[in-house]
């Protein structure tokens, strides 16, 4: 049986009574059946969806989500603060001092003073080619950045010359530039100074009262710096020196721990304020050991007898 093909060369023959389709040339051509009339009207284009129109849609919601989201951030933030009651203060306060450790009273002092203080070296002839040995060794601090030193008299009263060695490590000559034997204390100037001196803060003691905390700081038996911390014993107290050929008035009793060497050093608020210089301690025994009350002059004393204005 023979098979038929699928495309054949040959042409086809049309059934009968079929048309052929028009070609290009015929469909330029009106049409003899149809009126010109009718031929001439135009048919409706067909309806298509515009990617324009979609675009401009798509921007359209996008700017009213934006605009819709703007709005929502504004209103979120400003919104009214929450208010902050005495308990939330407290109990952040609490939780502060649960969580952290504060720094003492005198851990502070001693940081705000500790710039200023220095040892005072008494020095004794020289002794041929060996250099000048201590005969004695106190405290001092510093009042004015050019290098003006507060201490007491009895610790350089008769030095060959003095030495102060500042708190960086820095030594310089010094020379005493006022005293007020009265008042057991001494002025020194030094002739060297480091770049980055501090003068101390000094405060009037007219609002100091016996039990107020105070620092103590010097060079006690030559060890130091060190500090020591207590209160105010009380005010306008005398002291008679141990010859017996001096009494000191005016004086802060107190009973942070002192001992020779502390001589001249600092008194200070817990603010590392000076508010007097440390001068005597009594001491009933042999032993010169401290018994719990110490001296010291009023800064308002020390600070007319370095020449600076009274508080």
């Amino acid at each position: 049986m023979s098979r038929q093909p699928l495309y054949s060369r040959s042409s086809r023959v049309r059934p009968a009574g079929v048309e052929p389709a028009p070609n290009a040339a015929d469909r330029l051509s009106p049409d003899p059946k149809i009126p010109p009339a009718v031929a001439a009207i135009p048919r409706p284009a067909p309806q298509r969806f515009s990617w324009l129109r979609s675009q401009t849609a798509r921007w359209l919601a996008t700017a009213l989500l934006g605009a819709l989201a703007g709005a929502l951030a504004h209103a979120f933030m400003s919104a009214a603060p929450q208010r902050i009651t005495q308990q939330d203060i407290d109990s952040a306060v609490l939780h502060t001092l649960q969580s952290q450790a504060l720094p003492s009273p005198a851990a502070k002092a001693w940081e705000v003073i500790a710039p200023s203080l220095v040892r005072v070296r008494r020095l004794g002839p020289a002794n041929g080619k060996e250099s000048a040995a201590d005969i004695g060794v106190g405290s001092g601090v510093v009042v004015l950045e050019s290098g003006l030193i507060l201490t007491n008299l009895h610790v350089v009263a008769g030095a060959d010359s003095i030495k102060v060695v500042f708190a960086d490590g820095l030594e310089s000559d010094a020379v005493v530039v006022k005293a007020q034997p009265d008042q057991d204390l001494a002025v020194l100037q030094a002739k060297t100074l480091p770049d980055d001196l501090k003068a101390a803060t000094l405060k009037s003691t007219a609002e100091i009262r016996s039990g107020d905390t105070v620092v103590a700081a010097g060079f006690p038996f030559g060890i130091g710096p060190s500090v020591t911390s207590g209160v105010v014993s009380g005010l306008k107290r005398e002291f008679r020196s141990p010859d017996g050929k001096q009494i000191l008035t005016n004086l802060i009793q107190f009973d942070a721990a002192v001992n020779p060497g502390s001589s001249g050093g600092p008194l200070m608020t817990p603010e590392g304020e000076v508010i007097g210089i440390v001068t005597a301690v009594l001491n009933p025994t042999e032993q010169r050991v401290f018994v719990g009350i110490g001296f010291a002059v009023p800064i308002e004393s020390a600070a007319a007898g370095a020449g600076m204005s009274p508080f």
